[in-house]
């Protein structure tokens, strides 16, 4: 049986809206000079293990933890950590 509180019929407006997911794998800070040095086939060092899991984040908001596997050509993401709704407002107001 469909929830039919308000709160879940105010959700159902938003099904349809798109929104950005984007997948990090890491982070590193650089001097200007560094970055206006960088050339291909430069290597950037980020600030995350090979084996750590990467950050899911919905319009720049963590919402899960994940691995990423390859499907056929393209890059995909396992989830396999969903973020807390309770932490996800509190990122909202950091924007962590």
């Amino acid at each position: 049986m469909e929830d039919q509180t308000p709160a879940a019929g105010n959700l159902a407006v938003l099904r349809n809206v798109e929104m950005e997911l984007s997948v990090e794998l890491g982070r590193v800070k650089m001097p200007v000079k560094s970055l206006l040095a960088l050339s291909n086939g430069d290597v950037v060092e980020l600030d995350r293990s090979a084996s750590a899991p990467v950050d899911v984040l919905v319009n720049g908001t963590l919402v899960a933890k994940g691995e990423v596997v390859m499907i056929d050509d393209e890059f995909g993401v396992r989830i396999i950590e969903v973020v807390r709704a309770e932490e996800m407002a509190e990122n909202l107001g950091t924007g962590a």
